[in-house]
């Protein structure tokens, strides 16, 4: 299957896995294996990403760990080892989870389930991040356990969103939102009742909201070593983010900057917490105080990630160059002027207000210093260029009907 000594098994076949198998393709010319629930077009429309292993009960830890176990077993040989990745929460959490049943069979790269708690539950999080000096909104913790209604001081509007996001996922309802802004009490606990009532039982975080558009968001993707040696640091700016208020918080646009604070104090503060793998920051700029505040750290590659591939630092070299060949490396400082986008360009020239940086924006493209993942030229399947072509259209009307 490869002239390499590894063959890399993704989990997952959402976007973010086409990313991460496009940046094993541009690097190493291989095609990976994808292990997911069920068929979606990013992966399945592809003739890099082919191979595909599909189980529907693969959210269920023993199933998880019993099918990876079948996928080990037919794909390894005695000179290739089995580099795993995982491309959205639960999958990554799984894998942590089930560490000594699949490092059998695998490599892979990702915190222990002690630091997973520590940095993925929000209020374990926050309280991390007041230890370390990282600035975060101002934040209340309401219990699903609680019967008490919500009763705290707060300046409106406020954002609702849970601390778990896997618990959350679990229990889908009717009026489900990634986050919530409301402007009462009576909203607030109306939310709360409704989130009660699907089954989801811990935190709900009720915080500031932070004025500002969505280029007032950032992103910054941290890598360590399997040791906790830092190898990789980026900043970047969002221009725009999904629309559904089911996807808020993905972005479709950013642009790579180089803002060296910051970037030294995310990475400083997750090697000192011990963090391995990648790393993704959700970050808002706070006008009011002049800071940037953080969200939370995915424990994982963030699906707009792949900007770090194309600034010339390929995501799976890194794993690559970590797992199988054991190689150090010294921190990198992404410093390249690159705009990541999966909308078409008609969407960034029309609903981007900003003019500085819809100026930027048009700099970028005429300097060719701009792409977008889903468009990779080695990728020849004939379908996915007819669903690609329906899913820019729908795009705009997206945004269009946003907006109206």
């Amino acid at each position: 299957m490869s002239k390499h000594p590894f063959i890399p098994i993704i989990v997952g076949t959402n976007i973010n896995a086409y990313n991460m198998a496009i940046s094993f393709h541009e690097e190493y010319q291989i095609k990976s294996v994808i292990v997911g629930r069920e068929p979606l077009p990013f992966t399945s429309y592809s003739t890099i990403t082919d191979i595909q292993e599909l189980h529907p009960g693969l959210h269920d830890p023993k199933i998880f760990v019993q099918f990876l176990r079948e996928v080990a077993k037919k794909y390894r040989t005695a000179d290739q080892k089995l580099v795993l990745v995982g491309t959205d929460d639960l999958y990554v959490r799984l894998i942590i989870e089930q560490r000594e049943a699949l490092q059998e069979d695998f490599l892979f790269n990702y915190i222990d389930e002690e630091i997973m708690n520590a940095v993925y539950i929000k209020k374990n999080f926050y309280e991390l991040c007041a230890e370390h000096g990282i600035d975060t909104p101002s934040t209340y913790f309401h219990s699903c356990r609680s019967d008490e209604p919500f009763t705290e001081r707060v300046l409106f509007p406020v954002i609702i969103k849970p601390s778990d996001g896997v618990q959350y996922y679990r229990h889908p309802f009717e009026g489900l939102q990634k986050i919530y802004k409301v402007d009462t009490y009576e909203e607030i606990n109306r939310i709360i009742q409704m989130v009660k009532a699907s089954g989801y039982t811990e935190d709900l975080i009720i915080q500031d909201f932070i004025p500002g558009d969505d280029t007032y968001m950032w992103d910054a993707v941290y890598y360590a070593d399997q040791h906790g040696k830092p190898q990789l640091i980026t900043f970047a700016q969002v221009v725009l983010q999904e629309r559904a208020m089911t996807a808020i918080g993905n972005y479709t646009a950013l642009i790579t900057r180089y803002h060296e604070e910051m970037m030294t104090k995310l990475a400083k503060f997750l090697e000192a917490v011990g963090y391995v793998g990648y790393g993704n920051f959700d970050l808002k700029y706070d006008e009011r105080d002049g800071k940037f505040k953080v969200f939370e750290v995915n424990i994982r590659q963030g699906r707009s990630s792949y900007y770090i591939t194309q600034c010339g630092q390929n995501m799976a070299k890194y794993l690559v160059d970590d797992l199988v060949y054991g190689i150090e490396k010294p921190l990198t400082y992404l410093d390249e002027h690159f705009l990541f986008t999966v909308v078409p360009k008609a969407v960034l020239n029309k609903f981007v207000d900003d003019p500085s940086i819809q100026k930027e924006i048009s700099s970028l493209i005429r300097a060719g210093k701009y792409g977008n993942p889903l468009f990779y030229k080695k990728d020849r399947h004939m379908k996915r260029k007819l669903y690609l072509l329906m899913r820019q259209i729908n795009y705009y009307k997206k945004y269009k009907n946003s907006k109206d």
